[in-house]
């Protein structure tokens, strides 16, 4: 029997392909763009059918009907980290948090420790080979597909078929709709004159022939802005999105010089415009990975020079990073924070860099804090932090004492919560 053949025998509506779902079974949905829309929405229609069902995922993008409290009892949400359609629901305590390394999640999943008893996600167009790209969330759902008795794809023509580890087989498929709706996107964040200045620091310590990893937010993709000038730059990081495309299209990145899958970009996620999933399809400069190839310390730091660029909501006196919780209100995860931290450590000449304005609120609070707010998570350790950079410079805190870490950091805290820092470190015998 052709691939085509069995692809009709597998394609159903979506109403019908929801009912692979039993009670007390938990759906694995990729990260952010990978998730598919025509699948959710169905379930969410059925969700009173249903019991006792989770829906496990990083960085939901759609409030889908089931982010409902009156129906928790039949369909929930359980966050690997929060996005913004799951955190109200995370803060009010009906959404369920795992907390987890981001590049554990699918050895968690091998080991049984989470569940994963459906797969539901959006997919490119099958090849004449019979596959799929699952190119948007590879992550931990090609962890999740191994595992799952039943696997639904959501099959879209605006999906880029990218190479890699992202692959899944027809006759690994158990039911498969179609859409065509486009793929969702993601502007870049808005950038404004603190985060520039921060984003200056960070590309001045950024060197041609220097592997980057690129955080989402405003000052990640203010330091990209600045490095189109540079080059031989290499990627070997979580998320690519529209940003780095820019350095590809300004010939700053040709990843020559990596040390580690050179010549080739590598990501597990993908977030940004049309014009980014344009250039994902089948572009033989990137690969799409499982999320323990991409994250893992230990193959990451064997690239030389490997740059991490990530950000914080509150760094205390030591060094320790708040990076996923306003006290101990969840607002996003762990994500890969700590592991690409990690990496830059293990890297020869890595470098990490931690980044927050050093205010919020209007100047109201001060960013670098004598210790974190009661309740905090902390995302990346003292143990773990180098540098850390605000709008007023750079600290490097990686073998350094606790006395110097404190002066450092005062040194780059907003000038009007300077002496308040510094009275606050002497009565804790920083200083």
């Amino acid at each position: 029997m052709s691939f085509e053949s069995v692809y009709q025998q597998k394609r159903m509506s979506a109403a019908d392909a929801v009912r692979q779902v039993r009670n007390g079974d938990m759906i694995v949905v990729p990260t952010g763009a990978g998730e598919p829309p025509t699948l959710l929405t169905a379930l969410s229609e059925q969700r009173r059918d249903f019991r006792d069902v989770k829906v496990a995922q990083i960085l939901p993008l759609r409030k889908f009907a089931y982010f409902d409290p009156e129906t928790v009892e039949n369909v929930r949400h359980v966050a690997y980290f929060f996005g913004g359609p799951s955190r109200p629901g995370g803060q009010a305590g009906w959404v369920d948090y795992i907390p987890a390394y981001f590049s554990e999640l699918p050895e968690l999943l091998d080991r049984d420790l989470l569940p994963a008893d459906v797969v539901f996600s959006l997919a490119s167009p099958m090849d004449a080979h019979g596959y799929f790209s699952l190119s948007l969330g590879t992550d931990y759902t090609m962890a999740a597909v191994r595992k799952a008795r039943a696997i639904v794809l959501e099959v879209n023509p605006n999906v880029p078929f990218a190479y890699g580890n992202c692959h899944v087989h027809i006759s690994q498929v158990s039911a498969l709709v179609e859409s065509e709706e486009p793929v969702i996107e993601v502007g870049l964040p808005k950038i404004g004159p603190v985060q520039q200045a921060i984003g200056k620091y960070v590309a001045d310590m950024i060197f041609d022939g220097d592997t980057l990893q690129i955080g989402y937010g405003g000052i990640p993709d203010a330091v990209v802005m600045q490095l189109t000038e540079k080059r031989d730059l290499g990627i070997h990081t979580e998320m690519i999105g529209d940003g780095i495309m820019t350095l590809v299209e300004a010939g700053a990145v040709t990843n020559r010089k990596k040390t580690y899958l050179p010549g080739k970009m590598c990501a597990t996620f993908a977030l940004g415009s049309k014009k980014l999933y344009r250039f994902m399809d089948r572009n033989p400069a990137l690969e799409m990975h499982p999320v323990d190839f991409t994250n893992d310390p230990h193959l990451v730091g064997q690239n030389d020079n490997l740059v991490s660029i990530n950000a914080t909501m509150q760094v205390d006196l030591v060094g320790q990073c708040g990076s996923e919780s306003l006290g101990y209100s969840p607002y996003s995860g762990t994500g890969g924070q700590s592991d690409f931290v990690r990496s830059a450590n293990r890297s020869k000449g890595g470098r990490a860099f931690i980044v927050l304005p050093s205010t919020a609120k209007e100047n109201s609070i001060s960013r670098i804090v004598p210790t974190l707010t009661p309740g905090t998570h902390v995302t990346t350790s003292k143990n773990d932090i180098n540098y850390v950079v605000t709008e007023y410079g750079v600290a490097q805190l990686r073998g350094k004492t606790a006395k110097q870490r404190a002066e450092a950091l005062i040194g780059i805290a907003h000038p009007d919560f300077r002496g308040e820092l510094r009275e606050a470190a002497k009565k804790m015998n920083l200083l």
